[in-house]
Protein backbone atom coordinates (compact mmCIF):
# COMPACT_ATOMS: atom_id res chain seq x y z
CA UNK A 1 0.00 0.00 0.00
CA UNK A 2 1.39 3.21 -0.86
CA UNK A 3 1.17 5.98 1.51
CA UNK A 4 -1.22 8.59 1.49
CA UNK A 5 0.80 11.29 3.04
CA UNK A 6 5.03 11.69 3.00
CA UNK A 7 7.25 13.71 4.34
CA UNK A 8 10.45 13.10 2.64
CA UNK A 9 13.44 14.71 4.69
CA UNK A 10 10.50 18.25 4.84
CA UNK A 11 12.65 21.26 6.51
CA UNK A 12 11.26 24.73 7.45
CA UNK A 13 13.30 27.69 8.86
CA UNK A 14 12.05 31.31 9.15
CA UNK A 15 15.29 33.31 8.79
CA UNK A 16 17.48 31.59 11.69
CA UNK A 17 14.90 29.77 13.44
CA UNK A 18 14.52 26.23 12.35
CA UNK A 19 10.73 24.59 12.81
CA UNK A 20 10.77 21.35 11.43
CA UNK A 21 13.92 19.42 11.18
CA UNK A 22 14.33 16.91 9.01
CA UNK A 23 10.88 15.39 8.65
CA UNK A 24 10.31 11.84 7.17
CA UNK A 25 6.76 10.52 7.86
CA UNK A 26 4.63 8.45 6.23
CA UNK A 27 0.92 8.12 6.77
CA UNK A 28 -1.37 4.92 5.33
CA UNK A 29 -4.38 5.73 4.16
CA UNK A 30 -7.69 5.26 6.59
CA UNK A 31 -5.71 5.95 9.97
CA UNK A 32 -6.30 8.39 12.34
CA UNK A 33 -2.74 10.16 12.92
CA UNK A 34 -1.97 12.54 15.87
CA UNK A 35 0.97 15.06 16.13
CA UNK A 36 1.77 15.62 19.81
CA UNK A 37 4.24 18.02 21.36
CA UNK A 38 4.61 20.95 23.23
CA UNK A 39 3.90 24.78 21.74
CA UNK A 40 6.34 25.41 18.72
CA UNK A 41 7.90 21.89 18.04
CA UNK A 42 6.66 22.53 14.75
CA UNK A 43 2.98 20.65 14.45
CA UNK A 44 1.56 23.03 13.25
CA UNK A 45 3.74 24.11 10.50
CA UNK A 46 4.05 20.97 9.69
CA UNK A 47 -0.12 20.24 8.79
CA UNK A 48 0.10 23.95 7.32
CA UNK A 49 2.76 22.86 5.44
CA UNK A 50 0.64 19.86 4.11
CA UNK A 51 -2.29 22.17 3.59
CA UNK A 52 0.04 24.28 1.43
CA UNK A 53 -0.20 27.11 4.07
CA UNK A 54 3.68 26.96 4.40
CA UNK A 55 6.36 26.57 2.28
CA UNK A 56 9.08 23.91 2.94
CA UNK A 57 12.16 25.04 2.68
CA UNK A 58 14.03 21.99 1.66
CA UNK A 59 12.74 18.25 0.92
CA UNK A 60 9.54 17.25 -0.62
CA UNK A 61 5.34 16.47 0.60
CA UNK A 62 3.72 13.87 -1.52
CA UNK A 63 0.03 13.17 -1.49
CA UNK A 64 -0.80 9.42 -2.95
CA UNK A 65 2.43 9.48 -4.27
CA UNK A 66 1.96 12.64 -6.44
CA UNK A 67 4.02 15.50 -5.53
CA UNK A 68 2.30 18.25 -3.95
CA UNK A 69 4.95 20.64 -2.43
CA UNK A 70 4.74 23.45 -4.44
CA UNK A 71 1.06 23.01 -5.38
CA UNK A 72 -1.26 25.62 -3.72
CA UNK A 73 -4.13 24.85 -1.35
CA UNK A 74 -7.05 24.87 -3.47
CA UNK A 75 -5.63 21.95 -5.37
CA UNK A 76 -4.25 19.56 -3.08
CA UNK A 77 -7.38 17.36 -2.36
CA UNK A 78 -7.09 18.15 1.42
CA UNK A 79 -8.97 19.96 3.86
CA UNK A 80 -8.27 21.37 6.92
CA UNK A 81 -10.62 22.60 10.28
CA UNK A 82 -9.27 25.55 12.41
CA UNK A 83 -9.71 25.90 16.00
CA UNK A 84 -12.46 28.68 15.32
CA UNK A 85 -14.06 26.86 13.15
CA UNK A 86 -14.69 29.82 10.45
CA UNK A 87 -18.22 29.02 9.85
CA UNK A 88 -20.15 31.34 7.36
CA UNK A 89 -22.24 33.66 9.92
CA UNK A 90 -24.97 34.35 7.06
CA UNK A 91 -24.93 30.74 5.74
CA UNK A 92 -27.67 28.40 6.88
CA UNK A 93 -25.96 24.83 8.47
CA UNK A 94 -26.78 23.48 5.01
CA UNK A 95 -25.47 25.76 3.12
CA UNK A 96 -21.90 26.09 5.20
CA UNK A 97 -21.93 22.18 4.15
CA UNK A 98 -22.80 22.71 0.96
CA UNK A 99 -20.34 25.62 -0.05
CA UNK A 100 -17.39 23.29 -1.19
CA UNK A 101 -19.18 21.14 -3.28
CA UNK A 102 -21.01 24.16 -5.14
CA UNK A 103 -17.45 25.39 -5.65
CA UNK A 104 -16.46 22.07 -7.32
CA UNK A 105 -19.61 22.85 -9.73
CA UNK A 106 -21.32 19.58 -8.12
CA UNK A 107 -25.16 19.60 -9.35
CA UNK A 108 -27.72 20.60 -6.85
CA UNK A 109 -28.84 16.94 -6.67
CA UNK A 110 -25.41 15.87 -5.55
CA UNK A 111 -25.10 18.51 -3.53
CA UNK A 112 -28.26 17.98 -1.25
CA UNK A 113 -27.91 14.38 -1.24
CA UNK A 114 -24.53 14.89 0.25
CA UNK A 115 -25.45 17.20 2.83
CA UNK A 116 -27.96 15.19 3.87
CA UNK A 117 -26.18 12.21 4.83
CA UNK A 118 -22.84 14.39 6.02
CA UNK A 119 -25.73 15.93 8.81
CA UNK A 120 -27.22 12.48 9.61
CA UNK A 121 -23.74 11.15 10.13
CA UNK A 122 -23.79 13.71 12.83
CA UNK A 123 -27.42 13.56 13.92
CA UNK A 124 -28.01 17.24 13.26
CA UNK A 125 -30.86 16.91 10.36
CA UNK A 126 -32.89 19.39 12.11
CA UNK A 127 -30.51 21.91 12.61
CA UNK A 128 -30.26 22.32 8.52
CA UNK A 129 -31.39 25.61 8.42
CA UNK A 130 -30.52 27.19 11.24
CA UNK A 131 -27.64 29.89 11.66
CA UNK A 132 -24.13 28.89 13.17
CA UNK A 133 -25.51 32.17 15.66
CA UNK A 134 -28.24 29.57 17.14
CA UNK A 135 -26.00 26.48 18.03
CA UNK A 136 -24.26 25.21 20.62
CA UNK A 137 -20.46 25.16 20.29
CA UNK A 138 -20.27 21.17 19.77
CA UNK A 139 -22.60 21.48 17.30
CA UNK A 140 -20.92 24.07 15.12
CA UNK A 141 -17.90 21.89 15.54
CA UNK A 142 -19.89 19.26 14.06
CA UNK A 143 -20.92 21.49 10.84
CA UNK A 144 -17.37 22.80 10.38
CA UNK A 145 -16.57 19.24 10.15
CA UNK A 146 -19.00 18.14 7.77
CA UNK A 147 -18.13 21.06 5.85
CA UNK A 148 -14.60 19.74 5.55
CA UNK A 149 -15.45 16.09 4.54
CA UNK A 150 -18.01 17.42 2.21
CA UNK A 151 -16.07 17.65 -0.84
CA UNK A 152 -14.64 13.67 -0.16
CA UNK A 153 -10.47 15.38 1.17
CA UNK A 154 -7.84 12.26 0.75
CA UNK A 155 -6.83 13.77 4.05
CA UNK A 156 -8.30 15.99 6.42
CA UNK A 157 -6.46 18.22 8.50
CA UNK A 158 -7.34 19.13 12.04
CA UNK A 159 -5.49 21.79 13.88
CA UNK A 160 -6.38 21.53 17.60
CA UNK A 161 -9.87 22.00 16.74
CA UNK A 162 -11.24 20.98 20.15
CA UNK A 163 -9.11 23.82 22.16
CA UNK A 164 -12.13 26.24 22.18
CA UNK A 165 -14.21 23.60 23.87
CA UNK A 166 -14.60 22.48 27.93
CA UNK A 167 -13.71 19.71 29.33
CA UNK A 168 -16.37 17.35 29.67
CA UNK A 169 -17.39 18.74 25.68
CA UNK A 170 -14.18 18.07 25.09
CA UNK A 171 -14.16 14.62 25.89
CA UNK A 172 -17.30 13.82 24.07
CA UNK A 173 -16.05 15.59 21.24
CA UNK A 174 -13.23 12.94 21.06
CA UNK A 175 -15.39 10.10 21.16
CA UNK A 176 -17.52 11.42 18.43
CA UNK A 177 -14.49 12.58 16.21
CA UNK A 178 -12.57 9.11 16.14
CA UNK A 179 -15.93 7.11 15.53
CA UNK A 180 -16.47 9.97 12.33
CA UNK A 181 -13.51 8.39 10.99
CA UNK A 182 -14.11 5.17 11.39
CA UNK A 183 -17.15 5.32 9.72
CA UNK A 184 -15.88 7.60 6.92
CA UNK A 185 -12.54 5.76 6.82
CA UNK A 186 -10.97 8.64 5.85
CA UNK A 187 -7.39 10.05 6.84
CA UNK A 188 -7.47 12.24 9.72
CA UNK A 189 -4.05 14.18 10.79
CA UNK A 190 -4.56 15.99 14.00
CA UNK A 191 -2.29 18.21 15.98
CA UNK A 192 -2.86 18.71 19.68
CA UNK A 193 -0.43 19.57 22.76
CA UNK A 194 -3.12 17.57 25.12
CA UNK A 195 -1.42 13.95 25.30
CA UNK A 196 -5.03 12.37 26.74
CA UNK A 197 -6.80 13.88 23.56
CA UNK A 198 -3.75 11.91 21.84
CA UNK A 199 -4.09 8.74 23.29
CA UNK A 200 -7.98 8.90 23.17
CA UNK A 201 -8.58 9.08 19.56
CA UNK A 202 -4.76 8.04 17.75
CA UNK A 203 -4.37 4.82 15.70
CA UNK A 204 -0.59 6.18 15.38
CA UNK A 205 0.96 9.00 17.44
CA UNK A 206 4.00 11.19 16.22
CA UNK A 207 5.43 13.24 19.13
CA UNK A 208 7.79 16.04 18.05
CA UNK A 209 10.30 17.86 20.07
CA UNK A 210 11.36 20.98 18.53
CA UNK A 211 10.67 20.24 15.41
CA UNK A 212 11.86 16.83 15.30
CA UNK A 213 10.30 13.72 15.74
CA UNK A 214 10.76 12.38 19.06
CA UNK A 215 9.27 8.49 19.02
CA UNK A 216 6.00 7.68 16.77
CA UNK A 217 3.77 4.81 17.18
CA UNK A 218 0.43 3.93 18.48
CA UNK A 219 -0.62 4.45 21.68
CA UNK A 220 -0.22 1.21 24.16
CA UNK A 221 3.49 1.66 22.66
CA UNK A 222 4.26 5.04 23.79
CA UNK A 223 2.43 4.62 27.13
CA UNK A 224 4.25 1.76 27.62
CA UNK A 225 7.54 2.07 26.36
CA UNK A 226 8.54 5.32 25.82
CA UNK A 227 11.77 5.79 23.90
CA UNK A 228 13.14 8.90 25.85
CA UNK A 229 13.05 10.96 28.93
CA UNK A 230 11.06 13.31 26.86
CA UNK A 231 8.26 10.98 25.83
CA UNK A 232 8.28 9.64 29.28
CA UNK A 233 7.79 12.81 31.11
CA UNK A 234 5.05 14.33 28.05
CA UNK A 235 2.69 11.15 27.91
CA UNK A 236 0.80 10.53 31.34
CA UNK A 237 2.38 10.97 34.85
CA UNK A 238 6.43 9.18 35.76
CA UNK A 239 8.42 8.18 37.90
CA UNK A 240 12.12 8.41 36.38
CA UNK A 241 15.13 6.33 38.52
CA UNK A 242 18.36 7.28 37.20
CA UNK A 243 19.78 3.82 37.56
CA UNK A 244 23.30 2.05 37.08
CA UNK A 245 23.30 -1.79 34.79
CA UNK A 246 24.10 -4.22 37.28
CA UNK A 247 23.72 -7.28 34.92
CA UNK A 248 20.88 -9.01 32.26
CA UNK A 249 19.18 -11.56 32.49
CA UNK A 250 17.09 -12.95 29.22
CA UNK A 251 14.80 -9.35 28.46
CA UNK A 252 15.24 -8.38 32.26
CA UNK A 253 17.96 -5.83 33.63
CA UNK A 254 18.85 -5.75 37.25
CA UNK A 255 20.07 -1.82 38.37
CA UNK A 256 21.00 -0.54 41.12
CA UNK A 257 19.44 2.75 42.09
CA UNK A 258 20.18 4.39 45.25
CA UNK A 259 22.00 1.36 46.30
CA UNK A 260 18.81 -0.32 46.41
CA UNK A 261 18.70 -2.92 43.10
CA UNK A 262 15.78 -3.33 41.17
CA UNK A 263 14.38 -5.14 37.89
CA UNK A 264 13.24 -3.71 35.06
CA UNK A 265 12.24 -4.86 31.56
CA UNK A 266 14.64 -4.06 29.18
CA UNK A 267 11.90 -2.48 26.36
CA UNK A 268 13.91 -3.60 23.45
CA UNK A 269 17.52 -1.99 24.63
CA UNK A 270 20.65 -3.69 24.94
CA UNK A 271 21.64 -2.47 27.59
CA UNK A 272 25.60 -2.50 29.17
CA UNK A 273 27.03 -3.51 32.10
CA UNK A 274 27.97 0.00 34.06
CA UNK A 275 25.87 1.90 31.89
CA UNK A 276 23.29 4.89 33.39
CA UNK A 277 19.76 4.44 32.34
CA UNK A 278 16.47 6.04 33.59
CA UNK A 279 14.11 3.27 34.79
CA UNK A 280 10.23 4.20 34.25
CA UNK A 281 7.87 3.74 36.16
CA UNK A 282 4.05 4.89 35.79
CA UNK A 283 2.40 5.82 39.33
CA UNK A 284 -0.52 2.99 38.66
CA UNK A 285 2.22 0.20 38.52
CA UNK A 286 3.36 1.05 42.04
CA UNK A 287 1.34 -0.83 45.16
CA UNK A 288 1.58 0.60 48.38
CA UNK A 289 1.29 -0.95 51.69
CA UNK A 290 2.08 -1.43 55.27
CA UNK A 291 3.93 -5.11 55.08
CA UNK A 292 6.69 -5.42 53.27
CA UNK A 293 6.13 -7.43 49.77
CA UNK A 294 6.93 -10.69 48.93
CA UNK A 295 8.54 -10.56 45.65
CA UNK A 296 9.38 -7.85 42.99
CA UNK A 297 10.92 -5.10 43.74
CA UNK A 298 10.62 -2.96 46.46
CA UNK A 299 11.58 -0.21 48.65
CA UNK A 300 10.78 1.72 52.33
CA UNK A 301 9.27 4.68 52.05
CA UNK A 302 7.40 8.04 54.02
CA UNK A 303 3.74 9.11 52.85
CA UNK A 304 4.98 13.27 52.40
CA UNK A 305 1.88 14.10 50.18
CA UNK A 306 -1.89 12.77 49.92
CA UNK A 307 -4.22 14.47 46.98
CA UNK A 308 -7.74 12.81 46.58
CA UNK A 309 -8.45 12.52 43.05
CA UNK A 310 -12.00 11.34 43.06
CA UNK A 311 -11.44 7.50 41.39
CA UNK A 312 -8.16 7.31 43.13
CA UNK A 313 -5.35 9.00 45.50
CA UNK A 314 -2.08 10.15 44.65
CA UNK A 315 0.39 9.63 47.20
CA UNK A 316 3.85 11.14 47.02
CA UNK A 317 6.31 8.54 49.15
CA UNK A 318 9.82 9.53 49.90
CA UNK A 319 12.41 7.20 49.61
CA UNK A 320 15.27 8.42 50.34
CA UNK A 321 17.42 10.68 49.09
CA UNK A 322 14.89 13.10 48.79
CA UNK A 323 12.91 11.53 46.03
CA UNK A 324 9.67 11.15 45.57
CA UNK A 325 7.59 8.75 43.78
CA UNK A 326 3.96 9.48 42.76
CA UNK A 327 1.60 6.76 43.15
CA UNK A 328 -1.90 6.24 42.46
CA UNK A 329 -3.53 3.87 45.07
CA UNK A 330 -7.25 3.02 44.93
CA UNK A 331 -10.23 3.81 47.24
CA UNK A 332 -10.03 0.94 49.00
CA UNK A 333 -6.76 0.51 50.03
CA UNK A 334 -6.33 4.03 51.15
CA UNK A 335 -7.66 3.37 54.54
CA UNK A 336 -5.05 0.71 55.33
CA UNK A 337 -1.97 3.25 55.06
CA UNK A 338 -3.29 5.33 58.07
CA UNK A 339 0.47 6.00 59.12
CA UNK A 340 3.15 7.36 57.21
CA UNK A 341 5.44 4.78 57.61
CA UNK A 342 4.88 2.37 53.78
CA UNK A 343 6.59 0.18 51.64
CA UNK A 344 6.10 0.93 47.91
CA UNK A 345 6.75 -2.23 45.37
CA UNK A 346 6.11 -3.06 41.89
CA UNK A 347 6.78 -5.98 39.41
CA UNK A 348 9.44 -6.06 37.23
CA UNK A 349 7.77 -6.27 33.77
CA UNK A 350 5.64 -3.31 34.89
CA UNK A 351 8.41 -0.75 34.45
CA UNK A 352 11.04 -0.07 31.55
CA UNK A 353 14.48 1.11 30.97
CA UNK A 354 15.29 3.73 28.59
CA UNK A 355 18.46 5.74 27.49
CA UNK A 356 19.83 8.17 29.82
CA UNK A 357 20.75 10.89 26.84
CA UNK A 358 23.13 13.20 29.27
CA UNK A 359 25.10 10.33 29.65
CA UNK A 360 27.73 11.08 27.16
CA UNK A 361 27.73 14.54 27.99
Amino acid sequence: MEPVVQFDNVNKSYGGYVAVENLNLSIEAGKFVTLLGPSGCGKSTSLRMLGGFERPTSGRILLNGKDVTRVPPNKRNVNIVFQDYALFPHMTVAKNIAFGLELKGFDNQKIHRRVSELLELVQLEEYARRLPSELSGGQRQRVALMRALAPDPDVLLLDEPLSALDAKLRQQMQIELKSIQEKTGKTFMFVTHDQEEALTMSDTIVVMNKGRIEQMGDPDTLYGRPGSVFVANFIGETNLLRSTVLGMDGDMTTLSWNGITITASQGGLAPKLGEHLYVVLRPEAIHCSVAEPASGNRIKGKIRQRVFKGNHTSLMVDVGDGTLLNTLVHPSEIAHLSGENIWVGWKPETATVIPDRHAHN
